[in-house]
């Protein structure tokens, strides 16, 4: 049986690293990431054409995950919760069964070798759970060393699962001699590439496939890349932040030719993959041209994670399923966040009731959509959290945790706007003053100012944190919103504190306000 609070620490023994991620799994908090490291010592290197791991790079490996279980030990993780898996060199290589005896020996790890489907199994795993899938399905794929793992998915169903041997050590290897690349070593490759991929691209134009969602460091660090060149904010988290062909053609033509040396200068290009970038940027130019894709989607998740939701839906009553349809990470992830600090859940959850009823009542006035509705109702679960950190200027404290707080399955901008909704709950009203609402495009402006305003007559309307309004309709005209409440108990306190928060709302609908009780239930 699973513990009220379980810690386990999934490792991925790569071609060109080995990753871990330590993760605590509890009631109400879902899974929480404790820490992350990775060593990128190549044990494929050389091996992929040999099939053979030389022996200082098992040393190298073996003294790593020395340091992988030492650390997860100190974090709380007992040898039997860490789960370690093996990919595309190790399961290629001849003397594996070597390399994996010395591990055991010297770490009392039990490290598994997984087959290429089982892997992009893995990753699909991973990947529905930091991305919000459709009923259309998308093409996942994660860029590896020695493989690189293509599926088709919607939200409910997997249609593919492929491991292609592509990954960019082994193109590195077995295509590249010249630096910067030759014309004619890139044509083999993009050729090799377009005859690998034919099936994938077969099945993706029957199932009108015209999404991509990348996983890997390859694919991080290239939307790193377009991020500097793009003068966007490179420090943000990437996860669910996309980038589309046009943008990925100008960094394309930017490094391609460039050499090796003149790589290393480039800002944001990880220095231990100024190699592995140039077959990194060859694949998915080829991958956006054959699927004909508009755009290509960032996932945080892949394989490690993928491991540990498997683990924790097969060893107890873990908060993901593997098997079932895609649940709402959105939802659950605004939740997992709420819980971690402490919210008081009955006061926000009205205030979130309300918000949406205010959202209804005034439709005649705004033109948002179901997104935006949405996104004013997290926000208002969430207003709150900043008091984790203390109750002295709490909504800023909110917005800063909504930023950093990892939330899965939203875009950038979406989680900017909630966290601005947050902020502008109380004190001072949006300002181009604020650095975090300044960088938002006018129209996106427009919408957290609007459902700011409907979030601070939703937080007077519970200054007393009673729950006491039920129900809210509005009369408008032109000049005037009259909001009538229907309230258990006179609602004398909540009146008078949404009076003192009516201004903004006024200001954005040009309209005066006035409350009036109609009585109880």
């Amino acid at each position: 049986m699973i513990r009220e609070h379980m810690r386990i620490a999934a490792i991925d023994l790569g071609t060109n690293s080995f990753h871990m991620v330590i993760v605590e799994e509890s009631s109400g908090k879902g899974i929480v990431e404790i820490d992350r490291v990775k060593d990128m010592i190549c044990i494929g290197r050389g091996s992929i054409s040999t099939k053979m791991l030389n022996e200082d790079a098992m040393d190298a490996g073996v003294a790593t995950l020395k340091r992988f279980v030492l650390l997860a030990s100190r974090h709380g993780v007992s040898i039997d919760n860490i789960i370690a898996f093996a990919t595309s060199a190790i399961r290629e290589a001849r003397n594996k069964d070597i390399f994996l005896q010395k591990v055991l020996d010297e770490t009392g790890l039990n490290v598994k070798v997984i087959s290429g489907p089982e892997e992009a199994e893995f990753i699909y795993y991973g990947v529905r759970n930091a991305v919000t899938f459709t009923e259309k399905p998308d093409l996942l794929f994660d860029i590896g060393g020695g493989s690189v793992e293509f599926i088709i998915a919607d939200n409910c169903h997997v249609h593919l699962l492929e491991s292609r041997k592509i990954g960019v050590a082994r193109m590195l290897e077995r295509f590249i001699t010249t630096d910067p690349i030759s014309k004619h070593e890139l044509n083999l490759l993009d050729q090799f590439f377009c005859a690998e991929l034919h099936s994938s691209v077969e099945k993706a134009r029957e199932l009108k496939v015209h999404r991509a969602i990348a996983s890997s460091g390859t694919a991080q660090n290239i939307a790193r890349m377009i991020r500097f060149l793009t003068g966007r904010d490179s420090e943000v988290v990437l996860n669910n932040s996309s980038f589309s062909r046009k943008e990925f053609q100008k960094l394309y033509r930017q490094v391609i030719g460039l050499s090796a040396s003149e790589r290393s200068k480039l800002t944001g290009l990880d220095e231990k993959r100024v190699d592995l970038i140039i077959p990194g940027l060859i694949l998915i130019d080829v991958i956006f041209r054959l699927f004909k894709l508009r755009e290509i989607v960032i996932s945080d998740y892949a394989l490690r994670e993928g491991m540990v939701i498997h683990h924790l839906a097969q060893h107890g009553p873990g908060s993901s399923s593997t098997t079932s349809c895609q649940v709402d990470i959105r939802r659950e992830s605004i939740m997992e966040l709420a819980y971690r600090c402490h919210w008081d859940k009955a006061h926000s959850s009205h205030i979130a009731m309300l918000c949406l009823q205010l959202f209804d009542e005034l439709q005649p006035l705004h033109d948002f959509d179901a997104t935006d509705r949405e996104l004013l109702e997290y926000a208002a679960l969430l207003h709150n959290i900043g008091t984790f950190i203390s109750i002295s200027a709490h909504h800023k404290h909110s917005q800063y945790i909504i930023i950093n707080g990892e939330l899965r399955g939203f875009t950038p901008l979406e989680i900017t706007i909630i966290a601005n909704i947050a902020r502008y709950h109380r004190k001072s009203s949006p300002s181009e003053k604020h650095e975090l609402y300044a960088q938002l495009k006018p129209r996106h402006r427009k919408t957290v100012d609007m459902l700011a305003a409907i979030l601070r007559i939703a937080n007077g309307l519970d200054r007393g944190h009673r729950c006491a309004i039920s129900s809210i309709h509005a009369e408008i005209d032109r000049e005037q919103i009259n909001f009538c409440l229907e309230s258990r108990d006179e609602p004398d306190i909540e009146i008078w504190a949404a009076r003192r928060m009516k201004s903004l709302l006024e200001s954005v609908t040009g309209r005066t306000i006035a409350f009036r009780f109609l009585g109880g239930q």
